[in-house]
């Protein structure tokens, strides 16, 4: 893989006395759909949280856009993360403003932008979303599909090169997580925006149909494509994709 996106290598990482993440070695091309997979507490949060910079690893190294994000000092951090979109599980919206304030937000810490070019970019932000008419609305105003929406919107609002959504579809009705999984299609395809998924809903895991990576007790045990993980014979990957049937 020519220049990735995000270069892993023997990454582990402990809370405590506790391994959550142990020996991980990964890479994601730019441009790709990464979906990150597994049962509950096998590790994806704390893999995101790692590539982030939320979480330091205990061993080993990360690799983003080119740069040794295991080592960097502040500010060149800071330069780093503005190149993120994070699209967090419930939104993460605050409530004590509208929707335009809450998307401008990154903009107004981070650009020298005037006011009103900032209201412009918003609102061509929102209107990608079909959130247009929610301008001057306040979180608890909306549904929770407008809700994911907004914070899709907030997370690509500063042009990000790559893109980290956990759990997008979380508590959403089917019809909506659909909507979701589109737009998200959409932004890969017509921006070629890097894009890493936290996911367990099969239904969101096949309209993705990016490329698969699954933990299992804090190791990656399989990476592929949605077809290759249906197939696969491997104990784990095979129930995930056929929980009511029996292995062949």
């Amino acid at each position: 893989m020519v220049n990735p996106a995000i270069n892993i290598s023997a990454l582990s990482v402990a809370y405590g006395e506790t391994t959550v993440l142990n020996g991980i070695d990964l890479q994601v091309a730019k441009g790709e759909i990464a979906i990150v997979l597994g049962s509950s507490g096998c590790g994806k949060s704390t893999l995101l949280k790692s590539i982030i910079g939320l979480v330091q690893p205990h061993t080993g190294r990360i690799e983003v856009l080119g740069q040794d994000a295991t080592n960097l000092d502040e500010e060149t951090r800071t330069a780093l993360t503005r190149q993120f979109g994070v699209m967090f599980q419930y939104g993460a919206l605050f409530n004590s403003l509208t929707i335009g304030q809450n998307i401008a937000l990154p903009l107004e810490m981070h650009t020298d932008l005037t006011p009103d070019l900032i209201a412009d970019i918003v609102r061509t932000r929102l209107s990608l979303v079909g959130l247009e008419h929610a301008y001057d609305r306040y979180p608890d105003e909306l549904s929770g599909g407008m809700r994911k929406r907004a914070a899709l919107s907030r997370a690509m609002v500063m042009d990000p090169e790559i893109l980290f959504c956990d759990e997008p579809g979380a508590g959403l009705d089917p019809v909506t997580a659909a909507e979701i999984d589109e737009l998200l299609l959409t932004i890969n395809r017509a921006l070629g925006t890097t894009i890493i998924i936290v996911t367990h809903e099969l239904l969101s895991i096949e309209r993705l149909d990016g490329r698969l990576i699954m933990l299992d007790q804090g190791k990656v045990i399989f990476t592929g494509t949605v077809s290759e993980a249906k197939d696969s014979d491997h104990p784990f990957v095979h129930p995930f994709f056929h929980p009511r049937g029996p292995q062949a």
